[in-house]
């Protein structure tokens, strides 16, 4: 690499951050953004690419060259690598470095959450693939569908722009020759995931609210205006950033947080390219980040066990993941092939108006059959957002119903969310063992034995959660004092 190569990915990285500040500004200035609670990386990257030379042409406001287009469809795919490596670290730990417990009545509810919104990922895996069958086997070959479409409904909805511009390396390290078009159209499912999800999201939270189905609202309020510009000018309103777990005289909290990460990415490189040696194929098509959440799980293992949990604060940890994740976002919307996703447009729109509508009706509804009584609509509007956008979708959706958190709904899913790591150990292998050499049909019945999988967890922590509570009625029946009791 020369210092010309590095040069010009500072000036990319430069206009990229000139577009995330733009997005910033327009958010706080104008109304639509702010209802629709657009993140600056969206506005940001749409400024980019509806100024830019890939829509425009010759005639673009933001002129950039070819190359630093190519730069920013990488971007996403490398930035994500450490972002998704992350997870697992600060995992059984909480703000004090000790680990944490689940009690009998938390389980449950855990369990259940993590049931219900793996198979809302399942289940729009399967509507994407069935667009896609529905479109070849009955478009009168007008649709030339590659076979993994529909994939990246999913990978939009339930994983958002950063899953989204993930597509694109995944199919690229599976030697699938489309991954620009497929992280383009998975770019469009995150964005319109996002913004449909949250206009629907907040007509719910007012229908919900009127309707006396709301725990804590009684009735449909204003969103506070710092949540909807995006920033406080109140200092004594302002956040922390996370605690300072080392002395700057020594190192960065920051700057350990992210060797730790980057170190684990390396590793991850290192046993990737270690395994390639052997020839097993299954090994090589392996993503490198499923092997960086494997190290970063032993290495957090390691972390608790030495009680060095003091090192960690997952606040910290979430502030340099969000700054990658929002580079990763605006790069990979100002990249979008327009021109190649368009060619899809039929197919698609369809495939995420039935996802949308489908993703509703199982939330609301499944909520309400296995959370009944016990803050269902909350635990649905969390789950929802998450499910067409990102965690933090959900819980701003969640913060408008419930402002304090005083509910279970955010700690429950939470830790249920976190459980999708672990299982995507188990599943990711698999799915993209399938995603890389197996027809449509075979990723749509994948996605079908996945989702019927889920809900079978989720019935049987819903019948883990009828036990407790049918023995906890005599526990609080016994506390009533009697007549007879002396109290000794």
């Amino acid at each position: 690499m020369t210092s010309a190569l590095l040069t010009d990915l500072l000036c990319c990285l430069a206009v990229l951050s000139g577009l995330l500040l733009l997005g910033t500004f327009l958010r706080a200035k104008v109304k639509l953004f702010q209802q629709l609670f657009l993140p600056a990386s969206v506005i940001g990257g749409f400024i980019g690419l509806l100024f830019g030379p890939i829509v425009m042409g010759d005639h673009a406001i933001i002129r950039v060259s070819q190359d630093w287009i190519n730069t920013w469809s990488l971007l996403p795919g490398i930035l994500i690598v450490p972002v998704f490596a992350s997870v697992p670290l600060g995992m059984f730990m909480n703000s004090s470095g000790k680990t944490t417990g689940m009690g009998g009545k938390t389980a449950p509810n855990v369990l259940k959450a993590f049931g219900l919104f793996a198979a809302i990922g399942a289940l729009q895996n399967m509507i994407g693939y069935g667009t896609n069958l529905f479109f070849t086997y009955f478009g009168g070959g007008k649709y030339q569908l590659y076979r993994t479409f529909g994939y990246e409904l999913s990978a939009g909805y339930t994983g958002g722009h950063g899953t989204a511009g993930a597509v694109g390396k995944i199919l690229e390290g599976l030697g699938i020759e489309y991954w620009a078009t497929a992280q383009g159209i998975a770019v469009t499912t995150a964005t319109v995931g996002i913004i449909g999800g949250m206009i629907i999201g907040i007509i719910a939270i007012n229908m919900a609210a009127k309707q006396g189905k709301t725990s804590i609202l009684k009735k449909p309020g204003d969103i506070p205006a710092s949540m909807a510009k995006g920033y406080t000018t109140d200092i004594s309103k302002q956040g922390s950033m996370g605690r300072e777990t080392f002395m700057n005289s020594s190192i960065e909290t920051t700057t350990f947080h992210l060797a730790l990460m980057l170190g684990g990415c390396g590793l991850a490189y290192a046993a990737l390219n270690l395994l390639k040696r052997t020839g097993i194929a299954a090994f090589a098509s392996l993503p490198v980040w499923i092997y960086a959440m494997v190290i970063m799980f032993g290495i957090n293992a390691l972390l608790i066990k030495l009680k060095l949990n003091w090192m960690i604060d997952t606040k910290v940890k979430a502030k340099i993941t969000g700054a990658m994740s929002d580079f990763a976002i605006v790069a990979a919307i100002a990249s979008l092939p327009v021109k190649a996703v368009l060619a899809y447009a039929v197919p698609l729109i369809v495939m995420m108006a039935v996802g949308m509508v489908a993703t509703y009706v199982f939330v609301f509804k499944m909520h309400d059959v296995f959370f009944k009584g016990d803050y269902s609509f909350e635990r649905a509007i969390i789950c929802w957002g998450t499910a067409t956008g990102v965690m933090i979708t959900g819980m701003m959706l969640l913060k408008i119903c419930d402002p304090d958190y005083d509910t279970p709904a955010l700690a429950d899913f939470s830790m249920g969310f976190s459980l999708i790591s672990l299982s995507g150990l188990i599943t990711q292998p698999i799915t993209l063992g399938v995603l890389a050499t197996g027809s449509t049909m075979s990723n749509f019945t994948l996605a079908a034995i996945l989702f019927l999988i889920y809900m079978v967890i989720t019935s049987a922590a819903g019948g883990l959660s009828k036990m407790f509570s049918r023995k906890a009625e005599p526990a609080l029946a016994g506390d009533t004092p009697s007549s007879g009791s002396s109290g000794n």
